[in-house]
């Protein structure tokens, strides 16, 4: 109970720095993970970088369902715990973790099911598909360990523990390093895998992560081995987690198809741009995903203050975490700006792929100080159980307008690649101004 506590009265600003940094930090080395992976894979070739973009659009669409699970876990958990009853936060964290359980092996099924249609519809063809199957059908053995380390982190964010989560990323980048080189081309024994060690090599480490995050999971004892099937099912708690679930995951379904809209949009400008958008986007995370820390503070202190009816540190928390993410993009703009093109060249010396890249990186920069208020909007709807508008709004900026922009962007106009960049930052701020105010509406709604 230490942890909650302190959530509901220690200061706010240092709360969010407590939680925030090591969260951003986990999320530096998890996107440097994937730039190491990018790094290797472009030495193998320029179709290697493309067939990696689109396995990364299908697995973060087959992922896309356990993030809502992991945002209920998360807000019902710290809900309860606000509300200091924590045998209703242990049945929480029991029913939540065999939801991914279950989750995992349905995803897996469907995914060596569909994943070769999938890819199809997306415009890969040739050398890129066969890149692209070779990597995914291995990468699926992973998810069962992606997923239930990802529940017991969403039970550590809960208790505003995002340190024992930077750890283990941390540890797995460094383990990236050593493997990538060790199972691509081989070292002594280990014989060479090629462009399939990249993904042996995120299967085994998911596997690490899982046993350190079980571990970590125990010690918080919200979770007790012998009592989980005792727990199961619950039918209120599945309701709930359901519930909160659903319109959350439909929204990072929803953001799955619109990178898969926008590869295809990309594609028709051949396989250099979708390498170059590939990259660009990999850069791109370099920047934002440390702002995201902000994401995993708000959730975790306003899913426990609204368990305690705090309103007014729900508002200082929301206000000081957009405070933070504004000069944190507009940093992000600076250094993109001054270091973008050097960075992409780390990856790809294509001077065609290298410019369009840059060009992408410089108009999504801009975009930073939206996202920032769409994820913080998000997150507060979600920790105060009220995420119901969010697949609404994910719809719209990742379906509706950008298949109306693109289309006539690509094919009624015949524009330039630079003008599917410009529709995505008048997409993407329209929508971060909506949600803003939907989300100040329903705060008062609520006290």
């Amino acid at each position: 109970m230490q942890k909650s506590n302190e959530l509901l009265t220690k200061d706010i600003k240092q709360l969010i720095l407590q939680i925030a940094v090591p969260s951003s930090i986990g999320m530096f080395f998890n996107t440097a993970y994937n730039v190491v992976d990018t790094f290797y894979v472009g030495r193998i070739a320029t179709e290697a970088i493309s067939a990696l973009t689109y396995s990364f659009m299908v697995f973060f669409m087959l992922l896309s369902i356990s993030y809502g699970i992991s945002t209920a876990i998360t807000a019902y958990i710290g809900n309860a715990l606000g509300r200091h009853k924590r045998n209703m936060a242990k049945i929480y964290v029991s029913n939540g973790l065999s939801l991914f359980i279950l989750c995992s092996f349905v995803l897996m099924i469907f995914g060596f099911i569909f994943l070769k249609y999938i890819f199809t519809l997306m415009g890969a063809s040739g050398i890129v598909l066969e890149y692209a199957l070779e990597y995914t059908y291995i990468m699926l053995l992973g998810i069962f360990p992606m997923l239930l380390g990802l529940g017991a982190n969403a039970v550590l964010i809960a208790l505003g523990d995002t340190k024992s989560y930077r750890n283990i990323l941390i540890i797995g980048f460094f383990l990236n390093v050593i493997l990538n080189p060790v199972l691509i081309y081989g070292f002594y024994f280990i014989p060479s895998f090629g462009f399939s060690g990249v993904a042996i090599a995120t299967v085994l480490i998911q596997y690490i992560t899982l046993i350190y995050m079980l571990i970590k999971l125990y010690r918080t004892q919200l979770f007790e081995s012998t009592n989980f099937f005792k727990s199961l099912p619950n039918q209120s708690a599945m309701r709930h987690l359901l519930s909160q679930a659903i319109p959350s995951s439909l929204n990072m379904i929803l953001m799955s198809f619109g990178s898969i809209i926008t590869t295809y949009f990309v594609s028709v400008y051949g396989f250099k741009s979708v390498a170059a958008f590939g990259i660009g986007y990999r850069v791109e995370q370099i920047i934002l995903l440390p702002m995201l820390g902000l994401n995993t503070a708000v959730m975790s202190i306003v899913s426990n203050n609204f368990g305690a009816k705090n309103f007014k540190r729900i508002d200082e928390t929301i206000n000081t975490a957009l405070k933070y993410g504004y000069i944190m993009s507009a940093l992000g703009v600076v250094l993109l700006a001054v270091f973008g093109k050097y960075l992409i060249m780390l990856f790809d010396k294509d001077v065609e792929v290298v410019e369009i890249a840059y060009i992408y990186i410089i108009f999504e920069s801009f975009i930073f100080f939206s996202f920032i208020t769409l994820f913080i909007s998000v997150s507060t709807l979600q920790a105060i159980k009220k995420p119901f508008i969010i697949p609404y709004i994910s719809f719209y900026r990742q379906i509706l307008m950008p298949v109306i922009f693109f289309y006539l962007v690509v094919y009624t106009f015949k524009l330039d690649i630079i003008y599917l960049w410009v529709s995505m930052f008048v997409i993407i701020t329209s929508a971060a101004l909506f949600l803003r105010i939907y989300t100040k509406k329903e705060l008062d709604t609520v006290r």
